[in-house]
C-alpha cells in the first residue's frame, strides 16, 4: 500500500532533479502494522531499531508512541494510538482511518524482524549519505585552523562509530546467555595454548601472574633507559603474532583462536631497527653483528631462515613519530577494520601528543593521552600496551626498583592503567660499579654480578583485576631476548 502522504498526493509527475535518499516505506507501513495487530512483534525489532531509523515522520511517532504504551505494559492498536497522534490530513485519511488500514494490511509476526533490519540498513545508508555530505561540504568551508588531517581523523572517527554501532545485537540479554558466554570463554581458554583467559605472552611465569593479556586492558610497561622495556614488548608482541591461528566462522569471517594480529607503533625507532631486533632474537645472531654485517655464513643462514619464517606473521609496524592521541586511533581503528586486530603496542606514550589545545602543560596533555588510550583499548576490546618512561628518581635511591610515584608526568598513567608493570634488571646498575681488576672490591663485584647476570624482573605494581608482585625473566642482552627463568635459577618462592 502506498503511503497517502501530504508529500505526494496531488503532484503531477515531474522529472526528478534530485536523488531521493534510500528507503522504503511498505516495509515500514509493513512493521508497523504488525505492531499494531500483536504487541509481540516490537520485541523482535526493540533491541536494534529505534524512531529516528524510520524515513516518514508520522512512522516516527507512531512507533515512538507504540514504544511507549507497550514498555508501560499497555497495548498499543490503532485504537490506543489514535489519542496520542492528533488530527492530522494524511493524503485524504484521518489518522484513525491510516491506523486502521496499516493493521488491515499487516504482515505477520514472523517477518518483522526481517523489515525492522531492511529499515535499519536503510537508515545506515542514509547516515553514509549525510557523513559523505558532511565531509565535502568540511571540505569546501573549513576554517583556516582545521587542518584536512583532522578533517580525516573525524570522518575515520564517525564511519567506525557507524561500522561498530551497526548491528543487530545490544540491550539486556538473559542470564542463561550471559551464563553460556562465561562458560564459552571457559572453554576457549581450556582450549588455548597456556589454558589462559587473555592473549599469552609468551612468557609463562608472567602469564600465570597475569592471565595472559585481557581485552581492552591498558597495560603501562615502564622502565628506566637500558632496562629493556622496548625489547620485552618487541617479545611479547612478537610471540603473540607468531602464535596467531585464525578459524573461518560460519558467516565467512576469521576469528582468533590463539595468538593474535599485532599493530605496533614505533614512535622512537624505525622499522628496520625493529626487524633488526627481532631477526637477532629469532636467529640468535646479535643485533649488533647483523648492523655491522660482522657475521659468519653459518650465522647469514640463520638470519635469512628467520626472516623466511617470518615472512606470514600477522605483526603491523607503524613507524611515524610525533603523531598524535587522535592519529594513533584513526590508525588502529582503520587497521582493525581492514586487517584485524588483537593487540596494540605503542612505543612509547611520552612521544606521543595531545590536541594541543592552548594554554595547556605537558601534565594535561599527558591526561589527555592516556584517558583517550584507555578509551580506545575499550572500543577496539583489545588490550594495548604501552610504554612509558620513569622519572631520574629512581636514580636517586639505593634500591632502584622502580615505584607507581615515579611514573613520569602525570598521575592520570596510573590511574587509567589496569595494570602496571616495571622491568627493572640489577645488573646494569652493578655492570656500572666495576672496580679495578685484582682488588678485594673486584673480587666482590664479580660475585654480585654472577648473582644477577643474565636476570631481569617485571615488577606488577598495579593490576587491577589479579595480583601484584614480581616476576623473574632471563635476559639474554646480546640479541634482546627476554624468555622463561630456568627452574633452578628461580627464587624459592616466599610466604
Amino acid at each position: 500500500m502506498a503511503i497517502p502522504s501530504t508529500l505526494t498526493a496531488n503532484l503531477e509527475p515531474v522529472q526528478q532533479e534530485y536523488r531521493v535518499a534510500p528507503h522504503n516505506i511498505d516495509a515500514e507501513q509493513a512493521l508497523l502494522g504488525a505492531i499494531l495487530v500483536n504487541n509481540d512483534a516490537f520485541y523482535r525489532v526493540s533491541d536494534f531499531l529505534l524512531p529516528e531509523h524510520f524515513m516518514e515522520e508520522v512512522h516516527r511517532r507512531i512507533y515512538e508512541v507504540s514504544i511507549t504504551l507497550i514498555k508501560a505494559g499497555k497495548l498499543a492498536s490503532p485504537i490506543t494510538l489514535k489519542t496520542y497522534l492528533g488530527d492530522a490530513d494524511l493524503g485524504g485519511l484521518t489518522v484513525g482511518q491510516y491506523l486502521a488500514r496499516l493493521a488491515a494490511e499487516a504482515t505477520t509476526v514472523i517477518n518483522s524482524e526481517h523489515y525492522g533490519r531492511t529499515i535499519y540498513d536503510l537508515a545506515l545508508r542514509r547516515r553514509l549519505i549525510t557523513i559523505g555530505e558532511d565531509l565535502v561540504n568540511g571540505a569546501y568551508e573549513a576554517p583556516v585552523e582545521t587542518s584536512p588531517r583532522e578533517q580525516i581523523e573525524a570522518t575515520e572517527r564517525r564511519l567506525y562509530e557507524l561500522a561498530e554501532t551497526g548491528k543487530y545485537d545490544g540491550g539486556f540479554q538473559k542470564f542463561s546467555d550471559a551464563l553460556t558466554a562465561a562458560v564459552d570463554m571457559a572453554a576457549k581458554a581450556y582450549q588455548r595454548e597456556g589454558r589462559l583467559s587473555g592473549i599469552a605472552t609468551g612468557l609463562s611465569d608472567l602469564d600465570a601472574k597475569m592471565g595472559g593479556l585481557q581485552a581492552s586492558d591498558l597495560i603501562i610497561l615502564a622502565g628506566r633507559p637500558g632496562m629493556g622495556k622496548t625489547s620485552l614488548a618487541t617479545n611479547i608482541a612478537f610471540n603473540i603474532a607468531k602464535a596467531y591461528v585464525g578459524e573461518k566462522q560460519p558467516d565467512g569471517s576469521i576469528a582468533t583462536k590463539n595468538g593474535g594480529i599485532v599493530g605496533f607503533f614505533s614512535l622512537e625507532m624505525s622499522a628496520e631497527q625493529l626487524a633488526t631486533r627481532i631477526i637477532a632474537e629469532q636467529s640468535g645472531v646479535a643485533s649488533y653483528k647483523i648492523r655491522r654485517g660482522d657475521i659468519r655464513p653459518e650465522e647469514f643462514y640463520k638470519i635469512t631462515d628467520a626472516a623466511r619464517d617470518m615472512q606470514t606473521i600477522p605483526f603491523y609496524i607503524d613507524q611515524t613519530g610525533g603523531i598524535s592521541i587522535a592519529q594513533l586511533a584513526a590508525r588502529a581503528r582503520r587497521l582493525k577494520r581492514q586487517r584485524g586486530l588483537d593487540l596494540l603496542v605503542v612505543d612509547y606514550l611520552q612521544l606521543l601528543s595531545g590536541s594541543s589545545k592552548k594554554g595547556e602543560n605537558r601534565v594535561q596533555e599527558m591526561t589527555e593521552i592516556t584517558t583517550g588510550m584507555k578509551a580506545l583499548a575499550k572500543e577496539l576490546a583489545v588490550p594495548i600496551v604501552a610504554l612509558s618512561q620513569l622519572s631520574r628518581q629512581v636514580e636517586a635511591r639505593d634500591d632502584k626498583r622502580p615505584q607507581l610515584s615515579d611514573l613520569r608526568e602525570s598521575g592520570s598513567i596510573e590511574q587509567d592503567a589496569d595494570v602496571v608493570m616495571f622491568v627493572f634488571r640489577e645488573e646494569y646498575y652493578v655492570k656500572n660499579k666495576k672496580p679495578r681488576e685484582g682488588t678485594e672490591e673486584f673480587f666482590t663485584w664479580e660475585a654480585e654480578m654472577n648473582r644477577v647476570y643474565g636476570k631481569a624482573e617485571v615488577i606488577l605494581g598495579k593490576q587491577r583485576h589479579g595480583p601484584t608482585g614480581t616476576v623473574e625473566l632471563q635476559f639474554d642482552a646480546e640479541i634482546t631476548r627476554f624468555s622463561n627463568l630456568a627452574q633452578g635459577d628461580r627464587l624459592p618462592d616466599t610466604m
